[in-house]
């Protein structure tokens, strides 16, 4: 089994070595001391969300709130490449989040909130604030429990003309759709620089998106004879694209050699 992971402050990882002392502390340092009841000697992860990783033993629990972690081992994790982001249609109710959390556990490096013609779920004002909010908080959760040193992106809520920008620009951009000719199977996953997978809402993506998609390189694909929910689809998606693929040649799951 895999140690458990708790996230650092970057400041605080920052200049870990191997021999030195790090105290993890506040809400994650409780959660070791008080619910894991993590004891001297036992092996622990430490990440500060940014790609850095280190393996450490519990030295101590000098309050309810800390526990001081023996460093035994750093490493930085390059950016994946190439780079996933999942275009993610607004769902209804917490299926958001439930999307964002499988997308992080699946891998992604970024989410965008993406506020589509037939959402019914609609982004203003305080509300926009609290969903992004909400988005951020399950990426977190889930890359720790997924055991990620590099937690994906949630970006701002983006119109479809961003969108747009953002196929233009990519390696490649893959738009799912249950009538697309092309199996997401047959699809290559490129060498490098950004693929973009776009998820359309539960009313789906309308003709004028579609055609706004298409003209800026979007690539249609489907994932299957059957029709995926938007809150699962873009897992369904990565897996398909990245199955085989460098992006999932991990010799394991604490980023450690041997």
């Amino acid at each position: 089994m895999t140690p458990p992971v708790f996230i650092v402050p970057a400041a605080d990882l920052a200049e870990a070595s191997a021999g030195g002392h790090v105290l993890v502390s506040g809400a994650e340092g409780r959660h070791a001391v008080t619910v894991r009841r993590l004891s001297t000697g036992e092996t622990v992860c430490l990440v500060d969300g940014s790609g850095r990783r280190a393996l450490a033993t519990v030295a101590g629990t000098p309050g309810r709130d800390t526990l001081d972690a023996l460093v035994t081992a750093v490493v930085d994790e390059a950016e994946p490449d190439p780079r996933i982001v999942v275009v993610q249609a607004l769902p209804k109710g917490e299926r958001g989040e439930l999307a964002v959390e499988v997308l992080t556990e699946v891998g992604v490096d970024a989410i965008v909130p993406w506020a589509a013609a037939t959402c019914v779920t609609v982004w203003k004002g305080d509300r926009a604030e609290r969903g992004h909010r909400r988005w951020s908080d399950a990426a977190s959760a889930a890359a720790k429990q997924a055991r990620r040193a590099r937690f994906p992106i949630v970006e701002p809520l983006a119109g479809t003309g961003e969108i747009v920008d953002r196929i233009r620009a990519a390696a490649l951009a893959v738009v799912l759709h249950e009538d697309a000719p092309l199996a997401i199977g047959s699809l290559d996953l490129p060498a490098t620089g950004e693929v973009v997978i776009v998820v359309g809402p539960e009313g789906g993506i309308t003709e004028q998106e579609r055609a706004a998609f298409r003209d800026a390189g979007g690539v249609e694909a489907r994932l299957g004879p059957s029709v995926l929910r938007t809150s699962s689809a873009g897992l369904a998606a990565v897996a398909a694209l990245c199955a085989g693929s460098p992006r999932w040649a991990v010799a394991d799951a604490t980023g450690m050699e041997g």
